[in-house]
């Protein structure tokens, strides 16, 4: 149950993002849901694996390259959906960042269970 709200909560970031950003467009909110699911995979199979790759330029700007790598990664999942635009890569890296705060910022209205 608690995947499931996250998920729908990260599609509500991502329409916030829209709203924030005019170069950032979804065409609903059953695309904001598919872009969501896709940014998940993305996130947890492929930006390991750049992480990993990229830690060297990551090191030697001291974090910093990890921001580019964030809009890839949100570039990409832009250039896979159809319905999910971002017009440009400054876009996509602005877009990742405020799209990270208020998914954590909506993430953290849900109460955790633990034990």
């Amino acid at each position: 149950m608690r995947l499931l709200l996250l998920w729908i909560l990260n599609a509500v970031a991502l329409l916030a993002v829209t709203y924030l950003l005019p170069t950032i467009q979804v065409s609903g909110f059953g695309t904001a849901l598919v872009a969501a699911l896709v940014l998940g995979f993305i996130n947890t199979l492929v930006r390991p694996v750049l992480a990993i790759l990229t830690l060297p330029i990551t090191v030697l700007t001291l974090g910093i390259f990890y921001l580019v790598l964030n809009g890839f990664l949100f570039w990409l999942a832009s250039a896979l959906l159809p319905g999910f635009q971002v017009h440009g890569f400054v876009s996509a890296m602005v877009g990742a960042i405020l799209y990270g705060v208020i998914a954590w910022a909506l993430s953290a209205l849900i109460p955790n269970k633990k034990g």
